[in-house]
């Protein structure tokens, strides 16, 4: 239940926004916005994901399976945009990965670990370029390079030290025996889990090598400066000059909030802080919040929908996967 709370949480936001700005005074803003440039800016953004999706192929060892690639990806960012904090991205897309490349799951989730990781590598080497270049908004420019390294150290010690990785898995356990959950279930938890863990710590350190994380690198840092080229073009369809600089800036600090408000896939949250950033960098209120929202709608949107499609599906395969690792596991014991 708690879910649809936050889902509604999201929904508020969006209509304050709305009824903030004037639902007329907005509409009337986006029909001056040149659609082939929004085309431009749908187009640019699957080809994000394009790259994104030849980023997991490398780390699995697949880089040709482009339409695998792609669907997987796909999946996992769909899922991702609608779980709190983005934290069911990796999962799904490490559960898809096993169905659709025939993947195992640990080498699943260490590539989404792994990817991860990059995105905030680049998002915190971009903010920190960002601060010394656009004075303006300096301090929450090194406020969300803070957020950045403290996530990259999370996923380090997770992704790539198994000693603290058990380490906070043991205190998560601890926890689930108060749970009221039956002893066995609880015990062939913590054994397909820290196999599980191992498995996907040895997986990464195999991969860790100079040449693969310079490659996932460049993957990485392409990917998310065209998303700041998306953003660009929605604003030249509405006919706004606009430094390329503050465009990284506020995309990047947009989605820190986004992922920090914990709400799904950042809705409401984003578009808030987007139409925010505008204002402080001189743009009307109402230009700034149809910006944002014709930027989601090309990006954040047009994802979500190609992920229904795909998720329809492989939904029972996908479905059956996940009952297998978590009902499935009281029965373990008797395979």
């Amino acid at each position: 239940m708690k879910r649809y709370y936050v889902f509604l949480v999201s929904i508020l936001l969006l209509a304050l926004l709305i009824i903030w700005i004037g639902p007329q005074q907005m509409w009337d803003v986006i029909k001056t916005a040149n659609p082939w440039l929004i085309l431009l800016a749908v187009g640019i953004h699957l080809f994000v994901v394009w790259i994104r999706s030849l980023r997991w192929g490398y780390i699995i060892n697949q880089p040709w399976e482009f339409k695998k690639n792609f669907i997987v990806k796909t999946i996992g960012l769909f899922a991702g945009n609608f779980s709190p904090m983005r934290t069911a991205g990796e999962v799904l897309n490490a559960v898809a990965g096993k169905k659709i490349n025939g993947i195992t799951l640990s080498e699943g989730l260490s590539a989404g670990l792994t990817e991860r990781f990059f995105d905030g590598v680049i998002v915190a080497v971009l903010l920190i370029l960002c601060a010394f270049l656009l004075p303006k908004v300096r301090l929450i420019a090194i406020m969300g390079v803070l957020a950045s390294l403290g996530l990259l150290v999370v996923i380090y010690l997770i992704n790539w030290r198994e000693d603290t990785s058990l380490w906070i898995y043991h205190r998560i356990h601890s926890i689930l025996r108060f749970l009221p959950i039956s002893e066995e279930v609880v015990e062939n938890f913590y054994l397909k889990f820290t196999e599980g863990l191992r498995s996907m710590i040895e997986y990464t350190k195999t991969f860790s090598s100079f040449k693969n994380l310079l490659v996932v690198f460049l993957f990485t840092a392409v990917s998310w400066l065209l998303e700041c080229v998306r953003l660009y073009v929605v604003f030249v369809a509405f006919n706004v000059e606009i430094n390329f600089v503050a465009i990284i800036i506020i995309f990047l600090l947009a989605n820190i909030i986004g992922i920090v408000s914990a709400l799904p896939g950042g809705i409401g949250s984003i578009e808030l802080s987007l139409t925010g950033l505008f204002v402080l960098f001189g743009i009307s209120s109402a230009l700034g919040g149809s910006i944002a929202l014709v930027d989601r709608l090309a990006s954040f949107w047009v994802v979500t929908a190609l992920g229904i499609i795909f998720c329809s599906y492989y939904a029972q395969d996908i479905l059956e996967e996940i009952k297998e690792y978590t009902l499935g596991l009281k029965s373990s014991k008797k395979d």
